[in-house]
């Protein structure tokens, strides 16, 4: 886990595994992310989020055994937060991380990849929480010749979800169900929270200047409007949200990839990185809606399956 409270993130990481029945999947605590000690940034509660002596409080250490553990050229990095960790893999075992990673999935954004001969991180949010990192990152995969694939911004907003979707699978009475529908409006809520402030003010940490009220209005209401009968909580009037991190963990499964996502491609020293969704015209989502099932059930079965795997383990 990264970003501050790292340790904290850990918690929730590892109590939500375990309640999916995904007890066998190790967790380690990372750094801050760059984000500055002083600075915490919110991370979500839940019953079942707690301290656990099964996390591995050296979350480098943790990468380090899992790599040289593996295959050459056979493990997927999936990074969807601050690129703080990865920077220091490459930084202090570059030989390990050449020698067995054969690609980096990055929930983020580049420029356009007509701008230069390579790749360049833009203002995601991930990239801007440590900033340098990213840079660094995406400067040594395209020198080491390590493959790379970039799902921005963009190809979240080409398969948004309706909110009735997170009322649909917290009917499952999972309880990680019920608490991703309860943080989603806690989340959307804090978001516009941020938006609405100045765009210097400190407390809109790392968020990017271009997210101001007319972006949230077009994101998550599909209007630029702003009603002066907005008095009550924002989620009553969100319309679609988007699903950043799902869609980066489907990026990384061949059939998934080949089924659902289109890309655009730079060739850097004789290696191919791919970009899905450079604009908002070009989402990078073959089929919407096609994709929207694909995930739904996905979220669904994983959950009902869940509980009965939970209630099988007491007969």
């Amino acid at each position: 886990t990264t970003l501050c409270p790292e340790e904290n993130r850990a918690h929730l990481a590892r109590g939500t595994l375990d309640a999916i029945g995904m007890a066998d999947v190790p967790v380690g605590v990372g750094s801050s992310g760059g984000v500055d000690s002083d600075v915490e940034l919110e991370v979500y509660g839940a019953d079942y989020s707690r301290a656990s002596p099964c996390i591995h409080e050296d979350g480098m250490g943790l990468v380090y055994r899992a790599l040289e553990s593996v295959p050459p050229k056979s493990a997927q990095i999936l990074c969807i937060a601050s690129l703080s960790d990865v920077a220091t893999l490459i930084r202090e075992r570059e030989e390990l991380f050449t020698t067995k990673v054969k690609e980096v999935i990055l929930m983020g954004g580049v420029v356009s990849l007509e701008a230069g001969e390579a790749l360049i991180p833009d203002s995601a949010y991930n990239n801007n929480c440590d900033v340098s990192a990213a840079r660094f990152v995406y400067k040594k995969c395209q020198e080491l010749g390590v493959p790379t694939a970039t799902l921005s911004r963009w190809a979240a907003y080409g398969c948004p979800i309706p909110p009735q979707l997170l009322d649909e699978i917290a009917k499952s009475e999972h309880m990680v169900a019920t608490n991703v529908r309860g943080v989603s409006k806690l989340s959307i809520d804090q978001l516009w929270n941020k938006v609405i402030l100045h765009p210097a003010d400190p407390r809109r940490e790392k968020l990017p200047s271009r997210c101001d009220i007319n972006w949230f209005c077009r994101t998550f209401m599909g209007t630029t409007e702003v009603s002066k009968d907005w008095t009550s909580s924002i989620w009553s009037h969100v319309k679609k949200l988007n699903m950043y991190d799902p869609l980066a963990v489907l990026l990384c499964v061949p059939a998934y990839r080949s089924t659902h996502f289109k890309w655009k491609t730079k060739i850097v020293n004789g290696v191919q990185h791919i970009v899905v969704g450079t604009s908002e015209l070009d989402t990078g989502i073959c089929n919407r809606l096609s994709l929207y099932h694909e995930y739904a059930t996905l979220f669904l079965t994983a959950f009902t399956e869940s509980l009965h795997k939970e209630k099988s383990s007491f007969l």
